[in-house]
């Protein structure tokens, strides 16, 4: 008898050990993006701002009792290399939610597969407007895609009305690359001058790692823009600056908010001084939690100027959001999970905003409105507020 009372004993304890060591096993999150390459400034901040936040997370106990384990891959801003990255994350690692993605292409070719799986993802840094639209009803009763990052058609409203109602532009050239992200932003970007009565005098187009805007600046030169609006990343938008300066001929650059990528900065150097973007957020500390990422994020990876500022930003916001679902939905079924952001109940203080009810069953976008961005301005080598009433708004 006491031995059979010392077998069960035994195997009580084993069970119950076996069942704390299942319930302590990680929530495993997916995050992807440009880790190299002319994206990685941006695909890297993010990176960065993710792994802050889940530092943050799992310190003060996690989620539901677990550690946030982060699954990264690189997905070298290359659309089929993405849909690589995302069918790996979803089968071979076995996450239950996703974060990041930068460029617009690798968001549309990879983000269907979370779809399918119905996995939440919570998309960083993409800001093509069709990210979100990809899986609307009727045809699709739920989509498992959101985002924090501010879409193009309310970045090109906010580039539109710096250059044709503040600074009363009305001769314009708009200058993309030929990628989705560029040629999509362009669209936008036509969609927001047509609303003025204006029609572009010049667009031109070219590729990624060009390195001559020669001909496309001289026709926009020839045309008479007053002001050439851009959709494109940091070296390719250095380039033109770099190119407008050969040729002895500036006029303002406003683009998307990709100006402020510090591969642009460093690469124009002063010939990209008074270059004007929308921002989501801009690396000032004028809220007790800005001053405290920013001061995290400068310990933690020893900068003093964070790469991409709103890529850290937007990810790190990202994590939190989706630990907050996590957390409400009480388990990590895709579900559960994506009805939980869908109704979040409880606002959460981020660097980018307060969000209080950020999503909807209809809106999975954080940025609905230009409300919520500034403009910002490239000066001595860093982005400041190009206003200081958009400081003061964006300060709240």
């Amino acid at each position: 008898m006491f031995n059979l009372k010392m077998h069960f004993t035994t195997l009580a304890m084993a069970v119950g050990l076996a069942c704390s060591a299942h319930a302590a096993d990680p929530i495993r999150i997916g995050v992807s993006g440009p880790f190299t390459g002319g994206s990685s400034p941006m695909g890297v901040s993010m990176r960065d701002g993710i792994r802050l936040a889940v530092q943050e997370i799992n310190a003060a106990g996690g989620v539901l009792g677990s550690q946030i384990q982060l699954v990264e891959r690189d997905d070298e801003a290359k659309n089929e290399r993405g849909a690589q990255v995302a069918q790996e994350l979803i089968n071979k690692e076995k996450v239950v939610a996703a974060l990041g993605i930068v460029n617009t292409g690798v968001a549309l070719a990879s983000q269907r597969f979370y779809q399918e799986a119905k996995i939440p993802m919570i998309t960083a840094v993409a800001t093509g407007t069709q990210v979100t639209r990809q899986f609307l009803p009727p045809r699709y009763p739920e989509s498992y895609i959101f985002r924090v990052a501010a879409n193009d058609s309310i970045q090109s409203a906010l580039i539109v009305d710096e250059a044709v109602e503040r600074r009363k532009f009305k001769k314009i050239a708009i200058l993309a690359d030929s990628t989705n992200y560029g040629q999509l932003g362009r669209e936008d970007l036509e969609a927001a001058l047509k609303q003025k009565g204006i029609k572009p005098v010049a667009e031109e187009k070219f590729n990624i790692k060009d390195v001559d805007m020669t001909p496309q600046l001289l026709k926009a030169k020839a045309a008479g823009a007053e002001a050439i609006l851009t959709y494109a990343i940091g070296p390719e938008l250095a380039q033109i600056a770099n190119g407008m300066a050969k040729l002895g001929w500036k006029v303002p650059m406003i683009g998307s908010w990709t100006l402020s990528m510090g591969n642009f900065i460093d690469n124009a150097g002063k010939n990209g001084e008074g270059a004007r973007m929308p921002q989501t957020f801009i690396q000032e500390p004028n809220t007790p939690k800005r001053k405290a990422f920013i001061e995290a994020y400068q310990k933690a990876y020893k900068v003093k100027q964070i790469p991409s500022p709103m890529s850290a930003a937007q990810g790190y916001d990202a994590a939190y959001l989706m630990a907050a679902a996590i957390k409400q939905a009480g388990n990590t079924n895709g579900v559960k999970i994506r009805e939980a952001l869908e109704n979040l109940r409880e606002p959460l203080v981020g660097v980018v905003q307060t969000y209080n009810k950020p999503y909807s069953k209809q809106v999975h976008e954080a940025v609905h409105d230009i409300g919520t961005l500034a403009i910002g301005e490239v000066k001595d080598g860093q982005v400041i507020y190009a206003y200081a009433s958009d400081k003061a708004k964006t300060g709240r």
